[in-house]
């Protein structure tokens, strides 16, 4: 294990985890209708933080392997949607525009996770829990779209 490496990926998904504590949810966000089935708050930073560690581990793997640009590429994708949904969401307010870059969140997930596969078998299952949160966050995502159409950057 490198742990160099480990740690720079992490410091890479720090960023992501940044905008949680600058664009918090806040009143806005209790205040909308949301689906019964709504994971409770509680799971949110405990859910990431383990997926941001499977992340940078999965990504180390796979850049001691070699030949995984194409690979390491996709991880940064995912990584610049992941971090720009939040303020899209909870900083603008706009759950449609969020709606969209979480379409390319999850498609750049399943990419990455379809490309670390096939270089490391372990790399790319580590990828299995982030890509099942990110369709339980995109279903929640249009879900809350859908129950509070025209409260888009209502409130400030």
């Amino acid at each position: 294990m490198d742990w160099l490496l480990f740690a720079i990926f992490l410091f890479a998904c720090s960023a992501a985890a940044t905008t949680g504590a600058l664009f918090e949810p806040g009143a806005w966000y209790r205040s909308l209708a949301k689906p019964r089935w709504t994971p409770p708050n509680w799971l949110f930073p405990v859910a990431w933080t383990t997926l941001y560690i499977f992340m940078s581990l999965a990504a180390m793997r796979v850049a001691l392997a070699g030949d995984s640009g194409l690979a390491l590429a996709l991880w940064s994708a995912q990584i610049a949607f992941n971090t720009l949904w939040t303020p899209v969401f909870f900083g603008l307010k706009r759950m449609g525009a969020a709606l969209g870059v979480m379409v390319g969140l999850w498609s750049s997930v399943a990419a990455t996770m379809v490309a670390f596969w096939q270089i490391d078998l372990i790399a790319g299952l580590l990828f299995v829990p982030y890509l099942a949160w990110v369709t339980v966050a995109g279903a929640l995502n249009f879900s809350v779209w859908r129950l509070n159409r025209g409260g888009e950057a209502t409130a400030a």
